[in-house]
């Protein structure tokens, strides 16, 4: 029964020569330290064993391509690695069936995998870029109108300054006239003061002047009464 899966092993490795080659190639770097990761290469079923060398009682029928190992000891001599499958599984097979890396269909999911998470967050992220575009012009298109009111109230500003300036310069002028005003007022008031009493002057003169002449009436009238009166005949 081990000649005959022996035969099956050989078969196969007949079938991916190329394969086994450039394994062969990378297995050398695998063989540095222990318990280091390692993969059945592409296209292969192998074989668990319980000891270094293919008379040795197999444990599994043919680990698939892909599986992931971890690696426990090696044995130079016979070319048999010792390792862990993630089930817990322990045993030995051949160092040339195993690579570095995961096989080609695994990196190539994995791959079309990280392709579609790439597609979706470039869509995502192109999405957010048109939104980040769309409010750009919005953006643009509110200080273009922000711009135009500001430029509009500065032109009211200097409207209303240059009429706050005649504003004040007529206020400031009919603040002198006020003024003016005001002074030809007193200047009339005083005027007509002065008229008053001139006029109160005229009218005590004339009450004097008259109060005279009739005073000297008076005194001409007794006079002419106090004379003795002539006969007719003398």
């Amino acid at each position: 029964m081990n000649s005959h899966h022996t035969q099956n092993s050989l078969g196969r490795t007949v079938l991916v020569v190329c394969s086994i080659l450039v394994v062969f190639l990378g297995a050398t770097s695998a063989d540095r330290s222990l318990a280091a990761t390692a993969y059945i290469s592409d296209n292969l079923t192998v074989p668990l064993r319980s000891g270094p060398s293919n008379a040795h009682r197999i444990l599994h029928r043919g680990l698939p391509s892909g599986t992931e190992l971890t690696i426990l000891a090696r044995d130079d001599d016979s070319g048999f690695v010792q390792i862990r499958t993630a089930r817990g599984t322990e045993g030995w097979l051949p160092l040339q069936y195993l690579v570095n890396e995961p096989i080609a269909r695994d990196r190539l999911v994995a791959a079309n995998r990280r392709i579609r998470n790439l597609t979706e967050t470039i869509e995502q992220q192109t999405g957010q870029l048109s939104n980040l575009n769309s409010h750009k012009s919005q953006s643009d298109q509110s200080n273009s109108l922000l711009k135009r009111q500001v430029s509009q109230l500065e032109q009211d500003l200097a409207e209303i300054k240059r009429v706050s300036a005649g504003a004040i310069a007529q206020n400031e002028a009919n603040l002198e006239l006020m003024a003016l005003n005001d002074r030809l007022r007193a200047e009339v008031d005083e005027l007509v003061a002065s008229i008053a009493s001139l006029e109160d002057n005229v009218q005590e003169r004339w009450l004097l002047i008259g109060g005279a002449l009739m005073f000297t009436g008076l005194i001409l009238g007794v006079s002419i009464k106090a004379r003795p009166r002539r006969s007719a005949w003398n």
